[in-house]
């Protein structure tokens, strides 16, 4: 219940919709259960007219039964047995509206109720998704994120509400129809009451295994969703190496996995239904013929009209019964469900503001590295440093180890060497995607891990070798983030971009759609757009990670301008495979096994005839091969 109550937080403030709801509901049972009441005198006035029976005036007005009898009574006498009949009828009538309208308000703040907290659990979880850390990302499936968001918050939203609306109603529903019923004959509900307890122990055995089917069911639904985001993603991929049937019976594994766990489920919760009515009229039929021996014999108080009012009373009360009894099963697939969400909103990102943060407010000396060590790999043995906490760590695994490096403003900064070298791992330290084991990174002498992360990313521009674009147009790709610049800002962002002419031949000019991950673009065209993006946020801060390694001769030469453009005036740290887009850089950095063998300009470094030398005459042999 603790997970229960947790997940009903989330409709806070409760009291705003509890209380009216609980109004509404009130009336709606009250009135709904004297329509039922109401039989008692209908039939009397019917089959009964001419009763000469006196009707004595109630001491008090607590018993419907007695109180209808009365007036049903004083209208016989006063209009005759017609006006009787009119009297009850119009009681029956206006019962059954007040019953209705009552509910119908309380079913529209119920809804609220539910949309409401399904607003507050979808924003926090998917809030709390993006504040996590890069590395979360790359050790969890993107089908289980998007299953936990979409498809167990649904289940969530639904299995709570429903619960709590049953919570509040039918409990009351069923204690007022009992209440009725004792009014009716204390004998006879006593007598009923007994198998009760049975019926419920037959239920709960059929709905005792949902709970770990519901959890079983919801993974392997988040598993069928990444097999499905994987299969989208590389479909080119899965054509190009013949393994579609490969993929289609994989995704058909988990499907029928997933339809085997689901056909278990429906199977006990439908099972549930059919048991509990059958037990209902059974409990109906032992009910009539008791009941009606006693009127047969002649024994007991109990009248022919209030004995069929009590049959009728009595077979609605198996509805809220059933009602109860098919939330608890329910509940189970929520629980389940919720357990998964709540895991997610309760990760906590591994890199976050320090309490006492600052923001930076410009850049106007120098990016630093002092004894910079990082490692991926965490095992029990030393300790390491993030932040302010203390982890072990694998020490002999290190991809950056005590690095130093300082980058003046306005120098342009090239970091070359051979794959796994920690080129791209140094770059994801300053804008603090990741953090280093030891060792300090300052901006104007100030620790990065001091400022806020917001102020810290506002100071650069990334260009990755991967141009991320997102299912918009042109327009909203390179003004991504800032929703008040003017065409002018971004056409005057994409001419330096080398993007407006090309972004002019498309259909629709700025408002031309980029398809899924900007698949109606060329790979340069794609980057161009990535370039335009980064120029209009105008940095003074550029981090280029590979740019323009895919892309064809032609494409890697505008791509080359733009990049250019790009950074005059500006800081730039940059890595490149192909090292003739960095020949012009003020410094170069050699990185090997995560150290700086090298550094210096160009025509140094090929003095020098170390690492950097062998890496030009190999891309020299392989250009000439």
């Amino acid at each position: 219940m603790k997970i229960y109550f947790r997940l009903l937080s989330f409709a806070r403030p409760i009291g705003k919709f509890a209380v009216p709801y609980f109004i509404c509901t009130l009336f709606s049972v009250i009135f709904n259960t004297l329509n039922l009441a109401l039989l008692a005198p209908l039939l009397k006035t019917i089959f009964d007219p001419k009763t000469a029976q006196v009707v004595a005036k109630p001491e008090n007005w607590w018993n419907p039964l007695k109180d209808f009898d009365y007036f049903a009574h004083e209208a016989n006498l006063t209009y005759g047995p017609l006006g009787a009949l009119k009297f009850v009828c119009v009681a029956i009538v206006i019962s059954v509206l007040l019953s209705n309208l009552f509910r119908y308000f309380s079913q529209r703040i119920m809804e609220n109720l539910r949309i409401y907290t399904l607003l507050n659990l979808r924003r926090t979880v998917f809030n709390n998704v993006m504040n996590l850390h890069l590395g979360y990302f790359s050790n969890e499936r993107k089908g289980d994120i998007l299953s936990k968001i979409s498809a167990d918050v649904q289940v969530v939203q639904f299995s709570v509400t429903g619960t709590l609306q049953v919570a509040f109603k039918e409990p009351f529903q069923l204690i007022t129809y009992l209440v009725f019923l004792f009014v009716i004959s204390v004998k006879l509900t006593l007598f009923s009451m007994l198998i009760i307890p049975v019926s419920a122990f037959v239920i709960s055995r059929i709905v005792k295994r949902l709970k770990e089917q519901a959890a079983e069911s919801q993974q392997t639904y988040g598993n069928m969703i990444s097999n499905l985001d994987e299969a989208l993603s590389g479909i080119k991929i899965i054509k190009a190496f013949n393994a579609v049937t490969f993929i289609k019976n994989r995704f058909d594994r988990e499907n029928k996995e997933y339809s085997r766990i689901t056909r278990s489920m429906a199977k006990r919760q439908q099972m549930a239904s059919p048991v509990s009515e059958f037990l209902g009229v059974l409990m109906v039929a032992g009910i009539v013929l008791y009941g009606g021996s006693l009127i047969i014999k002649g024994q007991g108080s109990l009248s022919a009209d209030n004995f069929i009012v009590y049959i009728a009373m009595f077979s609605q009360i198996m509805r809220p019964a059933k009602a109860i009894s098919d939330s608890f099963s329910n509940i189970h697939s929520g629980i389940a469900a919720g357990e998964r969400v709540l895991a997610l909103i309760d990760e906590k990102p591994l890199i976050v503001d320090a309490p006492n943060a600052t923001e930076l407010t410009g850049f106007e000396d120098k990016v630093k590295f002092e004894n910079v060590s990082f490692a991926y790999t965490v095992k029990p043995g030393s300790t390491q440093t993030a932040g302010t906490e203390k982890q072990p760590v694998d020490t002999e695994k290190y991809v950056l180890k005590n690095l130093n490096l300082e980058i003046p403003k306005g120098k342009t900064i090239a970091l070359v060497g051979p794959s796994g070298g920690g080129k791209s791992t140094l770059m994801d330290l300053l804008p603090r995607f990741s953090e280093p084991q030891s060792g300090i990174i300052s901006i104007d002498g100030k620790n990065i891990q001091t400022v806020t992360m917001e102020s810290l990313r506002a100071l650069m521009g990334i260009v990755n070798q991967e141009s991320i674009l997102f299912n918009d147009s042109i327009f909203n790709n390179i003004a991504f983030g800032k929703p008040h610049v003017t065409m002018e800002e971004v056409e005057a962002a994409a001419r330096i971009a080398n993007a407006h002419n090309f972004i002019m031949e498309t259909p629709n000019g700025y408002q031309t759609n980029t398809g899924d991950r900007g698949t109606k673009l060329s790979g340069g065209q794609r980057q161009r757009i990535c370039i335009a993006r980064a120029v209009l946020n105008n940095p003074p801060i550029m981090l280029l990670d590979e740019a323009t390694s895919a892309l064809d001769t032609e494409s890697e030469k505008l791509v080359q301008e733009a990049l250019n453009n790009l950074m005059k005036n500006r800081t730039s740290l940059i890595i490149a495979h192909r090292l003739s887009t960095i020949q012009n850089a003020d410094i170069i950095i050699v990185l090997e096994n995560g150290c700086i063998v090298e550094r210096g300009s160009h025509s140094e470094l090929l003095q020098n005839n170390g690492l950097y030398k062998k890496l030009i005459d190999m891309q020299a042999f392989n250009a000439q091969a």
